[in-house]
């Protein structure tokens, strides 16, 4: 081999590294943040992350660009797809009260390659997407007050034409995001308050939007003199669809707060689905009163609701939905900021980033250096770059994330639950049983069988459609039993078959002790052999049992009197395997050194 160059076990052992899977740990719930986060405040973040500027942009762009005012079909199919990709988050969520998102779904499922990089995949949809708002919200602040802001920004520190860097530089937006991140670094509670604050703030408004606007509603906009209800038909709605979808990203900010959460296992899943359902509320109910306002051909595509309320009369109204764009706008702003770190953070201490920012402050319980870091690139991009262009990647982060989560839970059905591990042969868990006796292990399979299946697991008429994701190359296995003391052994629990080989074996032994005592009963045999036996008391002939008890040797653990032994086989109606003694009245004849007659 020549010199220098790595030996083939070395790059099995490295490719082996790349491959390796991050174990699951669902029933942790130590951490060294703080859950203080409840059911409403993982809800409204996540209405935060999803109601932006999208809802008083978007709807005017698609419906006069795309669908018309079936742009309301648009958002609701829309919707459909992203709670599919939702729910994925959800039972993810549930199962692992960690921090991380889409990150952690990908190791613990597909490997560690794939979760370093669709950890920073996220990390840079969060970086553009924040930035993105944050001039967004600079730009639509500076329309209130007439450019004014711009226009003495170009005037004092001027312009510059140089690629990929801003016209001139933006200390509005930089100054919103330096402004919301010491809100974040705060901790948890004070920026879920600010995400309150705003979020409700922001409902208010778009359920005023809705009210008035069904009032000034006009159902001749929908009619065929204006076009239709949908002018650019099916491929239309489409179109529209792909572009609305995105309007929802934002709900994995309540995945990613799971570990700060009080009750992840049920709180992330409701909140997920009650946020989501809040948010294709929102889009369908506006942007069908936007198109009954006004004919969708004469929509403004940057400012639709205002221009809407404008056009019938209501000017001041338009300050009331500038006013509930700057609040979304803030939402959104927050649950980027409020994400970003926490996904450094878990990728920190997972030992793929720096391990100072797995560092936690001891006051606030956040990861400071994550916010400081992140918070600062997040500023620079606002202040400096031309962000028109990265944006047109975000679709295809956001894509390549939510593929690989759903992919993550087809892969996480077909791995079989791992055993659970303990601290050393010297400390066994005391809740496991041993199973010596044949009515013991009938009452195992009875139990196990009775078990309904692990959540989380395929139906089994799927199962042979999709066999190729099995690793064990079995796509109908069933999980492993969990692992039990049987007697001179210590292995898993048997199949099927070895159950009943083992039950037919014990039925023989035990009918032929029957047998032998009912041929020595009917020979008036006063007293059963003592090396047949063992010791187990037996009764004198002629007697009760009561006042003429044998002499006894030292008794086995766990015998039971003769007479207690026949009596349960007399009333087992000559079926004694259900009532046996002890594990070593089995042994066959051989074993017990009698010849059987």
């Amino acid at each position: 081999m020549v010199r220098g160059l790595p030996s083939t076990a070395s790059l099995v052992r490295f490719c082996q590294k790349l491959n390796r899977l991050k174990p699951l740990e669902e029933s942790t719930m130590e951490t060294s943040l703080r859950r203080c986060l409840s059911t409403l405040d993982l809800t409204l973040l996540g209405v935060g992350g999803m109601v932006g500027s999208g809802l008083y942009v978007l709807t005017g762009t698609v419906a006069k660009q795309m669908a018309g005012p079936a742009v309301l079909l648009s958002f609701a199919v829309a919707a459909v797809a992203s709670l599919l990709s939702a729910l994925c988050y959800a039972e993810f969520g549930a199962r692992l009260p960690r921090t991380g998102s889409a990150y952690l779904f990908t190791y613990v499922s597909m490997g560690e390659l794939w979760a370093f990089l669709i950890g920073w995949n996220v990390l840079l949809e969060y970086l553009i997407g924040g930035a993105a708002v944050a001039r967004a919200w600079s730009g639509y602040l500076d329309a209130m007050f007439n450019h004014r802001i711009h226009n003495f920004t170009e005037a004092y520190v001027g312009t510059w034409q140089v690629p990929l860097l801003a016209h001139y530089p933006d200390f509005l937006a930089a100054g919103i995001i330096i402004l919301a991140s010491v809100f974040i670094s705060c901790g948890a509670r004070v920026s879920s308050w600010l995400n309150h604050t705003f979020s409700v703030v922001s409902l208010v408004i778009i359920l005023f939007i809705i009210i008035l606007g069904f009032i000034l509603a006009r159902p001749h906009n929908w009619s065929a003199e204006e076009g239709g209800f949908a002018p650019f038909g099916f491929s239309g709605i489409m179109a529209g669809t792909a572009t609305c979808f995105y309007a929802f990203v934002g709900f994995d900010v309540i995945a990613a707060s799971s570990e700060e959460a009080r009750n992840p296992k049920q709180a992330v899943p409701v909140a997920i689905t009650i946020s989501l359902g809040l948010a294709a509320g929102a889009y369908i109910l506006v942007s069908t009163v936007l198109t009954l306002m006004v004919p969708w051909h004469s929509l403004d595509p940057d400012s639709a609701l205002a221009d809407a309320f404008y056009r019938r009369g209501y000017s001041w109204a338009g300050f009331i939905v500038a006013a509930g764009s700057i609040c979304a706008m803030n939402t959104v702003l927050l649950s980027s900021l409020f994400s970003l770190p926490r996904i450094v953070y878990a990728m920190a201490v997972d030992g793929l980033f720096f391990q100072v920012f797995a560092r936690v402050h001891p006051r606030t319980q956040v990861p400071m250096a994550g916010i400081l870091v992140f918070g600062g690139l997040m500023t620079c991009l606002a202040l400096l770059l031309d962000l028109e262009a990265l944006v047109q990647f975000l679709s295809i982060g956001t894509l390549l994330a939510y593929t690989f989560v759903a992919t993550s839970i087809i892969v996480l059905r077909f791995q079989r639950a791992p055993p659970s591990s303990s601290s050393g042969p010297a400390s066994p868990d005391p809740s496991v049983k041993e199973y010596h006796s044949f009515s013991d292990h009938i009452q195992l399979v009875g139990t196990e069988q009775a078990l309904a299946p692990e959540p989380g697991q395929l139906r089994p008429a799927l199962r042979p459609y999709l066999g190729f994701l099995d690793p064990h190359g079995a796509p109908d296995s069933s999980p492993e039993y969990p692992p039990q003391h049987l007697p001179h052994a210590e292995a898993k629990l048997p199949d099927l078959a070895a159950l009943l080989h083992l039950a037919a074996d014990r039925a023989r032994r035990v009918f032929w002790l029957w047998h032998l005592a009912q041929q020595r009963e009917s020979a008036g045999v006063a007293r059963a052999d003592h090396h047949t036996l063992r010791g187990v008391p037996q009764h004198q002939p002629g007697g009760d049992g009561t006042d003429c008890a044998a002499p006894q040797p030292a008794a086995l653990p766990g015998a039971q009197p003769h007479g207690v032994a026949h009596q349960s086989v007399n009333r087992a109606g000559g079926l004694p395997m259900l009532a046996l003694p002890s594990p070593h009245l089995l042994r066959s004849p051989e074993e017990l050194g009698v010849s059987s007659v």
